[in-house]
């Protein structure tokens, strides 16, 4: 049996641990309790009027809509329980009696680091293997049955489909897999060493060999050694590297991709010097942000609310939901910051947490020790 006391774990922990994970979770089931019914009742009539079974409600749609939104709101979950159950511990007294054990304000910090480091693992593999998946459930259920609208063309499609190999198609229908005005550029040491033009391309759906096309009414044009080579046909088969979910970026597509595969497809668009992934690169550090943020708030909750004061809770509590909005505020600037402006993806996630770590330092300090 695993004996706790040999991980300085005691009982006096063990009673911070579960008051943090149970106002934790309470606040949880209550907050998302609360979106689901609102979400509910925003789209009552869409989900009676379409054809979705109740099991396709309950289990594609609003059980992935649980996790996502959790994850989402962590943070602000994480502040305000820290901040709502040490101050009644404050209140009772009951931290001035560890404190009179010789209890340092460091050594009281220690359970609560360990409730953020659960909450901060859980958290960070729920949001990098488990959420994505859900999301892509939730998303087609919203899609097909909610929205009832999806996009299956795009046009003037451009993008770096190998090193120096440049591909453009005036429009691409997904239905039918087929596009027109196709080109092909491969340029060497910055020159054009060969233009190939296609009226309509084919993706070939059945093929064994993945990134398989078929380009009719073609015409080829090779510089070889200083002289123009032409060649045309009717049709031809053709390996691209490029397939028909390249060339679209659906709404939220980014949460439905794992870490592995958030990080493989910002790689692939960057070769292909494909715009707008800066959605993508935002997505993949907040999921290394957020996380951490649990101590970063843990640290400024358990500073804020560990002193007795003539206000109470309400003090604290305000104190620490002001904070708490003002951290998500700085969130969805500087990541509109690296989107459109941009900012560096990286810094542009982690200067709250940055700011906040600051901040959460200062208190630190100002508490009584």
């Amino acid at each position: 049996m695993l004996d706790l006391k040999k991980l300085g774990i005691y009982k006096i922990d063990l009673y911070i641990i579960k008051k943090f994970l149970t106002t934790y979770f309470f606040l949880i089931t209550i907050i998302i309790t609360i979106g689901i019914i609102f979400d509910f009742n925003t789209n009552i009539d869409r989900l009676t009027q379409s054809n979705a079974t109740t099991k396709q409600i309950v289990f594609d749609y609003y059980l992935n809509f649980i996790p996502y939104f959790t994850n989402l709101f962590s943070p602000l979950f994480v502040f305000i329980s820290v901040i709502f159950f040490t101050t009644k511990l404050a209140d009772n007294s009951e931290i001035i009696a560890m404190k009179s054990t010789g209890m340092s304000f460091k050594r009281l910090l220690r359970p609560y680091m360990i409730s953020a480091g659960l909450i901060a693992i859980t958290t960070f593999l729920l949001g990098a293997y488990v959420i994505p998946k859900g999301n892509v459930a939730k998303n087609d259920f919203y899609i097909t049955y909610i929205k009832k609208r999806n996009t299956t063309v795009a046009e003037n499609i451009q993008m770096q489909v190998d090193t120096g190999v440049v591909a453009y198609i005036t429009r691409f229908d997904n239905v039918r897999k087929s596009g027109y005005g196709f080109s092909l550029d491969k340029f060497e040491n910055k020159k054009l060493v060969s233009h190939l033009t296609a009226q309509t391309l084919q993706y070939d759906t059945l093929a064994e060999r993945p990134f398989s096309w078929t380009l009719r009414n073609y015409n080829i044009r090779t510089m070889v050694d200083g002289r123009e080579v032409i060649k045309s046909g009717s049709a031809i088969d053709t390996v691209i590297m490029m397939e028909p979910k390249d060339f679209f970026y659906v709404k939220g597509q980014q949460e439905t991709l794992t870490l592995p595969e958030l990080d493989k497809f910002i790689e692939k668009q960057k070769l292909r010097g494909a715009a707008g992934i800066a959605t993508f690169e935002v997505e993949y550090h907040k999921r290394f942000a957020s996380p951490f943020a649990a101590f970063i708030l843990t640290l400024i909750g358990v500073s804020l609310s560990s002193e007795k004061r003539k206000g109470g809770m309400g003090f604290s509590i305000g104190t620490g939901i002001a904070l708490s909005f003002t951290y998500i505020m700085f969130q969805t600037i500087f990541a509109t910051f690296a989107i459109n402006a941009g900012w560096s993806a990286l810094i542009s996630v982690w200067i709250p947490n940055i700011i906040f770590a600051g901040i959460a330092f200062w208190l630190y300090k100002r508490a009584p020790q």
